[in-house]
């Protein structure tokens, strides 16, 4: 399957991109990932890309669209890719389409996880992340919460909270997605690409995306 995943911050995107991946051996893809996989293979895009990551400034679109290139073409993508995060904008999410044509790709659709803000805010205020950076590992102190308060399961690492994930900066995050965002889901239904799952189980999204597929 090759898929895009829409959906605002905390909508559960990355979840849901992970249990897709076992059915079918597709990879999940973020904008995140490729960055830091280019920078680590010390890549030409990847040292222009490390620059602007240590300046704090945005990648510019061109940048990533040469990386994601070069993603889309690596061997694990053959089974298929769900694009977690990616595209964000409209200008991106038209590179893209051109990306796609030129490299002979056809995308199944475009899932928006459609999750209310009350929930949203719920989930990211009350998540917390494995402070060690090789590790990342997610908590939940209300549905996950580590076996020892405030301590890693995994690595025995302090357990944070983000600074992007305070109600403030989480209401920030989700004005932003609404105006730079949000806007790809008519991109997408102009397309004929679009489904939309009102779900707050990740179960209930994967069941309708392999309905969906399969139909």
């Amino acid at each position: 399957m090759k898929l895009i995943l829409l959906g605002a911050p905390g909508a559960g995107k990355g979840t849901v991109a992970k249990l897709l991946t076992k059915m079918d051996g597709s990879v999940q893809i973020s904008t995140g990932d490729i960055l830091r996989g280019a920078v680590q293979a010390g890549s030409d895009l990847g040292k222009q890309a490390e620059a602007f990551m240590k300046a704090g400034d945005l990648v510019p679109d061109e940048l990533i669209m040469g990386i994601m290139e070069k993603r889309l073409q690596d061997p694990d993508c053959a089974k298929g890719f769900l694009l977690d995060g990616f595209p964000r904008t409209i200008p991106q999410a038209e590179a893209l389409n051109d990306l796609l044509d030129r490299i002979g790709i056809k995308l199944d659709m475009a899932v928006n996880i459609d999750v209310p803000r009350d929930v949203i805010l719920d989930r990211l205020t009350t998540r917390r992340t494995c402070s060690n950076t090789d590790c990342q590992a997610i908590y939940n102190v209300k549905s996950n919460p580590p076996k020892q308060e405030g301590i890693c399961d995994k690595c025995g690492s302090p357990v944070i909270q983000r600074e992007d994930e305070t109600e403030e900066a989480i209401s920030h995050r989700l004005e932003t997605y609404n105006e730079k965002t949000a806007p790809l889901i008519g991109f997408y239904d102009k397309q004929g690409l679009l489904m939309t799952v009102t779900a707050t189980d990740s179960n209930d999204v994967i069941e309708a995306v392999k309905a969906k597929l399969e139909s």
